[in-house]
């Protein structure tokens, strides 16, 4: 009976491959002739223009049109299935045409900027100037000095230029709370005359874009002007979370994960009703999320840091697991046999359930149990025999000489579902500390550091296509790499046993409470529903539902202090 039903399920299944195949088939040939068409609102339609240009010339035979569309006719158009447009983080706001997919591709960030020779210029970075002591200086007649931007005595006037540009003004505008009247105490320049303006006043200050201020080729500010640092949460000193503004790298950083004022940045985004599934389309964004990048800041915008790159290319790339309907809806057999298809693979699936639950180990009950009621070190599996090291991996050596390594259980729990993971060729040799693999979960990364140095013999194949077997079996079915080690003697003597192993990871979860103090304002909305559970006691998966600057600094803070 059992082999019956095999073959006739196997049946099932080559006839209806056979179906999809040809279907893609058909699709692929559909898609691959013609013209690609998107959709832009006015304000981006130059930029995108752009981007269809080059992408043109660096791939013969593509051909992108793009579409000006009113802001008011882009709900419309998306609605409409497949079609692509981009859009301002406005347009977002006021569109009603509910959820839709959306890639970010871009930004428009406005700056304040002062003299390096302004004689405040220790007591501004301490302190930073606040949101509100920037309106208060403009909105009260007799407030423009330095005293009442820095809450001090200080009587010297301050000077305010703004760059002649629309969007500049209307993005200072609403940072301020200000009107009309405010405004008008600013005075409008061109982006030479600002720089040239800033730079012979030290007391003055500007607002442009910060690509207005970048030199050409270069990460480093046009004159030699600073970035005023702001005062985001107006407590009158520069936090941790704050210290973004000392160069360009830390700041686009800051700008990506939120320690920038929203008022002041214009996110660009691509959008369509659901993920993209046609290959020029999605050919032409991840060109746009890779090359395209280059042209942004000519054009005035700015691009995007690597990590959100990579993040914005895993979302745009993700698999999909969409069943199409049939096209031919009169064919009956066809449905008749995707019903029985279905209902013969429930059967073999409640089947395998069924058996596994009346067999089932009681140890690993256990452990989910125990996982449910929160995140501590009785959570934590020590398995003895293994080699443990600080940077959260583990080593064994094998009979025959080689090194297996992973990571261990203590990491799986903290990031959550690992979605997939970046590792090396065989071959390639690395040193304790270095680089082992990257975890990443829907784009947030995570790098991992060599518990031993060797050479690379061998990966393990099936984290490529079900990467979840790290959390669910990181000693054994998860682990990364066989290795031929190259100074095992002497690099075991840094490494521990299960018990001293166990009695060290104590402290780190003291560590681990530290740092997500430390990460999170006293008041931030949010913060112990995402971390703790009743009681105080840690969340499992903490990190999972937490965004990538979180990630970021568990990077920096938790992972790579023990290297």
């Amino acid at each position: 009976m059992k082999t019956k039903i095999f073959t006739l399920v196997c049946l099932i299944l080559f006839f209806y491959c056979n179906n999809l195949s040809s279907k893609e088939a058909n699709n692929k040939t559909n898609s691959a002739s013609g013209t690609t068409n998107v959709y832009s609102s006015p304000r981006l339609y130059d930029i995108a223009n752009k981007w269809a240009g080059e992408y043109a010339l660096s791939n013969p035979g593509q051909i992108v049109k793009v579409i000006k569309t009113e802001e008011s006719g882009i709900a419309s158009i998306i609605n409409k299935g497949d079609n692509i447009c981009f859009v301002t983080k406005e347009v977002i706001a006021s569109d009603k045409q509910g959820p839709v997919f959306q890639v970010v591709v871009g930004r428009e960030i406005i700056v304040p900027v002062i003299s390096p020779k302004n004689p405040f210029l220790k007591e501004i970075y301490e302190k930073g100037i606040s949101r509100t002591a920037l309106a208060t200086s403009l909105g009260t007649p007799g407030k423009m000095k330095w005293g009442t931007l820095l809450n001090n005595s200080q009587k010297t006037p301050v000077r305010y230029i703004i760059l002649d540009d629309d969007f500049i003004k209307a993005g200072v505008s609403g940072f301020f709370h200000s009107d009309q009247v405010c405004m008008e105490r600013i005075k409008s320049e061109n982006r030479q005359a600002l720089i040239s303006a800033v730079q012979n006043d030290p007391y003055a200050i500007g607002f442009c874009r910060m690509t207005d201020i970048l030199n050409s080729n270069t990460s480093t500010f046009a004159g030699n002007l600073l970035l005023m640092p702001i005062d985001k949460n107006g407590n009158g000193k520069m936090d941790y979370m704050e210290k973004i503004y000392d160069n360009f790298q830390d700041f686009s950083r800051g700008v990506w994960i939120g320690k920038y004022p929203k008022a002041l940045t214009n996110t660009v985004y691509c959008i369509s009703k659901t993920q993209p599934s046609g290959k020029p389309e999605i050919a032409f964004l991840n060109w746009i999320l890779t090359s395209g990048q280059a042209l942004m800041p000519a054009n005035g915008y700015s691009d995007l840091v690597s990590n959100e790159r990579q993040s914005q290319l895993y979302k745009l790339n993700e698999p999909q697991y969409i069943a199409e309907a049939p096209e031919e809806t009169n064919s009956l057999w066809k449905i008749t046999i995707t019903i029985l298809a279905f209902v013969l693979l429930i059967s073999f699936m409640l089947d395998i359930v069924i058996n596994r639950f009346r067999t089932g180990n009681s140890k690993a009950t256990g452990i989910l149990q125990e996982r449910t009621e929160g995140f501590g070190q009785r959570n934590v599996i020590v398995p003895k025999g293994l080699y443990f090291d600080k940077s959260h991996t583990w080593a064994f050596m094998e009979q025959d000489g080689m090194v297996k390594i992973g990571i261990d259980d203590f990491l799986q729990h903290v990031t959550g579902p690992i979605t997939s993971i970046g590792m090396k060729s065989p071959g390639v040799r690395i040193n304790k500390g270095d680089q082992l693999c990257i975890l990443i979960q829907k784009g947030k990364h995570l790098i991992v550091h060599s518990p031993v140095s060797g050479i690379i013999r061998e990966f393990n194949p099936v984290l490529s296509s079900n990467s979840s077997v790290i959390n669910n079996s990181p000693y054994s079915g998860g682990w990364v790499y066989r290795l031929e080690p190259s100074n095992w003697s002497r690099e075991i003597e840094f490494l521990s046993m299960a018990d001293k192993y166990k009695a060290w990871l104590s402290s780190e979860f003291t560590r681990l409470r530290d740092f997500l103090a430390s990460s999170f304002q006293a008041d931030a909305p949010g913060y112990a529903r995402l971390t703790l559970q009743d009681g105080g006691i840690l969340k499992d998966n903490i990190l999972a539902d937490l965004g990538p600057e979180i990630w970021e600094d568990f990077q920096t803070k938790f992972i790579d202090t023990v290297r």
